[in-house]
């Protein structure tokens, strides 16, 4: 049998026995079909014994599924039990991905594939699928078995990419040193922007790049300056940590209540398989310790809050030096909205334009949370993703490239949001079709976490932004999204229109000046029916 990955992928049996797939964690795993024989059986896959070859049928299948799961982990689904079956594909060639399988009670498994196997199991339950929909039928009673199935390709179509996806690579040394001058200032800054926003910027000079777009280095500041700036906010830096250590021991004692002891806590699990952390007496772990500790001294009023070691991390690790770090963190805590604070009223002001977009990217799905009542509306689903800045959804490359593009503040200072949205595009229709309640879109979406393509929500996020930006007229909800500390969202000249959504409790006028557009009748042509449901005002292209 051919060998592929990390595992062994089977090539496809007889029809309707999909290969095995491979994963780390696993050896092997057990899918079988609905229908194959009058009591039920399974058309089941088989496995190879020690030496490569094909077990025979000299154990009962019961014996022989015990002794596979005590081996190697094996697992089986019928899947005419099944909710839904689908096949993420997360390179391009379409070689590597993830099988979601889900049952009826809202439980999942993922299956990992590395390096080819996947594009067969396709072809496989594509054949499946085809005979699920004629021969299955009269062996299926209950018409939620039928399930979902649908497979996703890494591409998006021309018509939903953003018109200059492909113009830019990643920055790189040669074209960062291009956009300084001879004093070591940032010239054309919106250029650079823009470049970081398509293209990312390469490992080797995130440590010289992010103080700039983490507001510690003012663009227009020379090399000297920064220099200079660097030793005084050193020499401010050891103050900080001076008046945290002088404390006195009634002090002492509620910092450690209120904050050293959820640090302590957090640092040992933050970021351990990363090189820069790992193995026990890691100076770079206290260092961590160090900088939360101080903010939380510098910054009482936000203190500590967990997760916050999340964003710590990695800056340390590209920036290497403590107190810039520091500074780093402090200008991502309080001057950009990409980290939204742990208070009410800020996470409600980021879900108030979050449901405001989906009502217009994705009516189905803003349709279905409106349906679930406020359970639906608090979407929990998403808070991870905004507090942690989807750390936790995307393997680390993909997470810090998502980073960049939103600390790039290119046309929105609110491009975070529109990550949200283009992951609800991409992996929610789950949720529409199978109607699933909010705990259920909570664990659809905890269990698609690090198994989510980051470039491709990327490229869809940039596109969304794009056609936000074509909008003849805006929700007057999103008027405030629209307010930028840079050059604005519509920099050519064009402004759209404000209409009213007519949501202001309480209020005669709208307070951002937009007006509801009430389209006059017009009489329905003669022989032709007129239009049975009112206008829509607002979409985007799916």
């Amino acid at each position: 049998m051919p060998r592929r990955g990390h595992g062994h992928v089977c090539e496809p049996l007889p029809p309707l026995s999909p290969p095995c797939c491979s994963r780390r964690d696993t050896c092997s795993h057990h899918i079988t079909c609905p229908g194959s024989s009058p009591a039920g059986a399974d058309a089941n896959l088989r496995f190879p014994d020690g030496n490569g070859l094909l077990q025979g049928r000299r154990w009962d299948e019961r014996q022989r599924a015990c002794a596979l799961e005590q081996i190697c982990g094996v697992f089986r689904v019928d899947l005419g039990q099944m909710r839904s079956l689908r096949l993420f594909f997360s390179d391009e060639a379409c070689t590597s991905g993830q099988l979601v399988v889900a049952s009826r009670e809202s439980q999942y498994k993922v299956l990992h594939f590395h390096h080819g196997g996947l594009d067969k199991l396709s072809d496989v339950f594509q054949q499946w699928k085809y005979c699920a929909g004629t021969r299955l039928k009269d062996q299926v009673s209950d018409e939620k078995t039928c399930m979902q199935f649908s497979i996703r390709r890494p591409k998006l179509p021309s018509s939903e990419t953003h018109p200059e996806e492909s113009m830019y690579r990643r920055l790189d040394v040669s074209a960062w040193l291009r956009h300084l001058n001879g004093l070591g200032q940032v010239e054309e800054e919106y250029k650079l922007r823009k470049a970081i926003f398509f293209g990312g910027i390469d490992v080797s000079i995130r440590g010289e790049v992010w103080p700039f777009l983490l507001r510690y280095y003012s663009p227009e500041s020379t090399s000297e300056e920064r220099e200079a700036l660097r030793l005084r906010k050193r020499k401010e830096y050891a103050e900080i940590q001076q008046k945290r250590l002088c404390m006195t021991p009634e002090e002492q004692r509620a910092f450690w209540r209120s904050v050293q002891f959820t640090v302590d806590k957090d640092v040992v699990r933050t970021d351990r398989s990363n090189q820069f952390f790992r193995g026990e007496g890691n100076p770079n772990v206290e260092s961590m310790r160090r900088i939360l500790l101080n903010y939380a001294v510098y910054n009482p009023d936000a203190g500590y809050s967990q997760g916050m070691s999340d964003l710590v991390a990695p800056i340390l690790a590209e920036v290497l030096d403590e107190s810039d770090t520091f500074w780093c963190f402090v200008g991502l805590m309080q001057n950009t909205i990409f980290v939204s604070s742990p208070r009410d009223e800020d996470m409600e002001k980021q879900l108030l334009y979050l449901r405001e977009l989906l009502r217009l990217t994705h009516l189905r799905f803003y349709q279905h949370l409106v349906s679930l009542g406020e359970d639906g509306l608090q979407m929990l689903f998403c808070h991870r993703w905004l507090l942690l800045c989807f750390k936790r959804e995307f393997p680390e490359a993909e997470a810090l490239r998502i980073w960049e593009a939103c600390w790039a503040h290119y046309q929105t200072d609110y491009f975070h949001l529109f990550v949200c949205v283009a992951i609800v595009v991409i992996y929610g229709d789950d949720v529409v079709e199978q109607q699933l309640a909010a705990d259920q879109m909570l664990l659809h979406f905890g269990n698609l976490a690090m198994h989510m393509n980051g470039e491709l929500v990327l490229r869809k996020a940039r596109s969304l932004l794009y056609q936000f930006r074509l909008l003849p007229r805006i929700p007057c909800g999103l008027h405030d999204l629209c307010r930028l500390c840079g050059p604005g969202m519509w920099d050519s000249g064009y402004i759209p229109a404000v209409e009213c959504t007519g949501h202001h409790p309480a209020s005669q006028s709208c307070p951002y000046g937009g007006a509801a557009e009430v389209p006059s009748p017009t009489p329905p042509r003669e022989g032709k029916k007129g239009p049975k449901t009112p206008r829509e005002g607002f979409g985007f292209r799916r």
